[in-house]
């Protein structure tokens, strides 16, 4: 199947297919790789692919870019604090942030699984989008009235966004090394039902190095994005700078985004978006909602949620000196060339 991007979506099949779904079983529908660039994504993206591509962003848009798991949510909350809410008096700041700052991809997402997440991203959107119809896309009609100025995430990369994105609007890139990336998308994709996945770390790994992963491969999503880091719409932020020192890099953001904000209240934006109090902030906006039907609640009661430890450099407690070196080789291999020094500890 060709999409308006140019690129062939094509079925995952046989052995390969068969290999992956028995260690993540959510992906019952399958999954599609796409050429150029052995992208692979679930089996539902090109019922929304050409209208992402063709999504018209507005000027006051600003778009946080990242391969799964390189701290978008944090950023959300930063970036749309920053310019939505610098007071923290905001009305609607207790909202779910999938709600205040749309993930504009995540459609393909919820149609991976069972129609309880989609009932309750709708139940989220009462009063945001009238009369909103799951068929058309929740994700994509919640960015479509969103009002000025829209903070939006996306992972998916340069080439499967409309090509005027850096010309249009302004984009926030988050890097993060990939040992810590590895750890921390192997807890998301364990939680979440539409995923489950049941195999080892060492099979994850596995599956992170061949490019196997959903929205892999990790190499080419930062390969399109680090040649754009000094267009000046582009902001190339890596997640351990932010970890390190949060009021050096909401300053550069503060530049960047124009917001004007003093430093008082950068200050506490910087302890407003701290990883306890966004971990507080997630308790609140999802109490009473029926979780159970996309988390699995025991994997969260065991490793934690959407917010697990939140660090750099976690990965040296985890990963044994051969899947480091594994995953250090693939790095060499991959990123080299592209003259990227990921920080592994802070």
């Amino acid at each position: 199947m060709r999409l308006a991007s140019g690129h062939v979506a094509v079925q995952l099949e046989g052995e390969e297919l068969a290999k992956i779904q028995r260690d993540f079983e959510g992906y019952r529908k399958g999954l599609v790789r796409l050429a150029p660039g052995g992208w692979v994504l679930p089996a539902p993206y090109p019922k929304y692919a050409d209208k992402l591509y063709n999504t018209k962003f507005r000027e006051t848009d600003v778009v946080i870019m990242t391969y799964p798991k390189c701290g978008t949510t944090w950023t959300q909350e930063v970036v749309w604090t920053m310019r939505n809410n610098p007071n923290l008096d905001h009305p609607k700041a207790s909202a779910p942030i999938s709600v205040r700052s749309p993930f504009i991809d995540s459609d393909m997402l919820m149609a991976m699984g069972k129609e309880g997440s989609t009932s309750l991203m709708s139940e989220f959107l009462k009063g945001v989008v009238p009369d909103p119809d799951p068929n058309e896309g929740i994700a994509l009609q919640l960015t479509a009235h969103t009002p000025d100025p829209r903070t939006i995430k996306t992972h998916l990369p340069f080439s499967l966004m409309t090509p005027d994105l850096l010309d249009t609007t302004k984009v926030i890139y988050v890097a993060r090394n990939p040992k810590d990336v590895v750890l921390s998308f192997l807890h998301h994709t364990r939680f979440m039902k539409n995923i489950s996945y049941v195999g080892s770390l060492e099979q994850f790994v596995d599956y992170f190095v061949n490019d196997q992963l959903i929205y892999g491969p990790y190499w080419e999503h930062l390969r399109e994005a680090w040649p754009r880091r000094d267009h000046p719409n582009m902001h190339f932020v890596f997640y351990e700078d932010m970890k390190a020192d949060p009021m050096a890099e909401l300053r550069k953001l503060n530049h960047f985004l124009g917001t004007d904000l003093t430093e008082e209240q950068l200050e506490k934006i910087v302890q407003y978006t701290s990883f306890e109090e966004m971990k507080k902030h997630e308790q609140d906006a999802l109490q009473g909602k029926n979780m159970a039907t996309f988390v699995n609640e025991e994997v969260v009661k065991k490793d934690g949620g959407f917010y697990r430890k939140g660090e750099a450099g976690g990965w040296k407690d985890r990963l044994t000196d051969m899947q480091a070196a594994k995953i250090d080789a693939w790095t060499k291999k991959n990123t080299l060339d592209l003259g990227i020094n990921f920080k592994y500890s802070i």
